[in-house]
């Protein structure tokens, strides 16, 4: 047996006993890949991780960076009180499309709200509404921009805010640090920057499954 299909055999293990998916989410891991959408979403034990730390959290607002089709959306958002408020921005018109027929699937359509347009632009538009601070910020978009992503949910959040950057070990890439590559050079802007903010706390953590070899950091404002 490979080691990748060993990964994948104990992700599936996992989701079975731990992280069962209902119907709103394996149909929206179907419909996703019907519109041809990027194999690109959480796996049901790291969608299911981020449900966790919302509900320890006690989030009752949430900013999520990337929704593709709406995979992660519906774990946090399901997190969330009925008055709950989840506010995720998507770059790509076909996959918010995508992902507000399955936020609506799921009965999370009166809680979710999919902005559509570059995150760069719709974040300084969001800021302009003076939202509530956001309890918990997911960044799981294009990685060159992890930095700004950063500072961005700095800007809207609180003390005591939770801020998880996804995707952060790039096959183990990250540790390169002759790489020139985009995803690279944002993701590791973004670390230094979290591990020399005065206002951070974090740590990241490799992990491996049926998405292979990446991880995630998570961050905690400090004031």
């Amino acid at each position: 047996m490979s080691e990748s299909q060993l990964w994948d055999d104990v992700d599936d293990y996992f989701t079975a006993h731990l992280t069962p998916e209902d119907e709103a989410l394996q149909a929206a891991v179907r419909d996703s890949e019907a519109a041809g959408l990027p194999h690109a979403a959480v796996t049901a034990p790291q969608g299911k991780l981020l449900h966790l730390l919302a509900r320890i959290q006690g989030a009752r607002t949430v900013l999520e960076l990337g929704t593709l089709g709406g995979y992660s959306t519906i774990w946090l958002a399901r997190a969330l009180p009925a008055d709950g408020r989840l506010v995720s921005l998507e770059y790509s018109p076909a996959h918010a499309e995508v992902a507000n027929r399955n936020i609506a699937r799921a009965g999370l359509d009166k809680i979710v709200e999919v902005r559509v347009g570059a995150a760069l632009d719709s974040l300084p538009k969001l800021a302009a509404e003076h939202p509530d601070p956001f309890d918990l910020v997911f960044i799981d978009a294009d990685k060159g921009n992890n930095p700004h992503y950063v500072e961005w949910a700095l800007k809207l959040t609180r003390p005591g805010s939770l801020i998880v950057v996804d995707n952060v070990v790039r096959g183990g890439r990250v540790a390169d640090d002759d790489s020139t590559a985009d995803d690279v050079r944002g993701t590791r802007t973004a670390l230094e920057l979290i591990g020399s903010h005065p206002k951070l706390d974090a740590t990241a953590i490799q992990t491996v499954g049926a998405k292979g070899y990446d991880g995630f950091a998570l961050a905690r404002v400090l004031s």
